[in-house]
């Protein structure tokens, strides 16, 4: 483990000033981490299911990108796939899992006690 003294300013962090903070080592979840997966799940944390194309285009990706990195969430448990029709169109949903949302929450809380020495926060205020 490795110790740190908190600087000053940093006391929004919840440590004081001066204190000295051990840090504990972190994991930080590999099927989430990745940058595309982290902005798909984000997205979907804020929907009961969300349509592929309004996905692509919210994170600016290709069907391709989004199609791969959504099949490697599935595989996980994190995303649940669903295909459809709306009239004659196909459609594809995507949505978290249980297990998904509880990764994300998880990786959230990790990833804020790796910032929290500093003073700043992932979270909002």
């Amino acid at each position: 483990m490795n110790s740190v003294t908190v600087r000053p300013g940093a006391a929004d962090s919840g440590f004081a000033a001066g204190d000295p903070v051990t840090l504990d080592p972190v994991t930080l979840d590999p099927v989430i981490h990745a940058p595309t997966r982290l902005q798909i799940v984000s997205a979907l944390a804020a929907a009961e299911e969300a349509e592929f194309g309004f996905v692509r285009d919210t994170l600016g990706i290709s069907d391709s990108v989004l199609s791969k990195h959504a099949s490697a969430l599935e595989t996980a448990g994190y995303v649940r796939i669903r295909k459809g029709y709306v009239g004659k169109r196909p459609k594809t949903w995507l949505s978290l899992t249980g297990q998904g949302r509880t990764a994300f929450a998880e990786y959230v809380r990790n990833l804020q006690r790796i910032v929290a020495p500093s003073g700043l926060t992932i979270l909002p205020r």
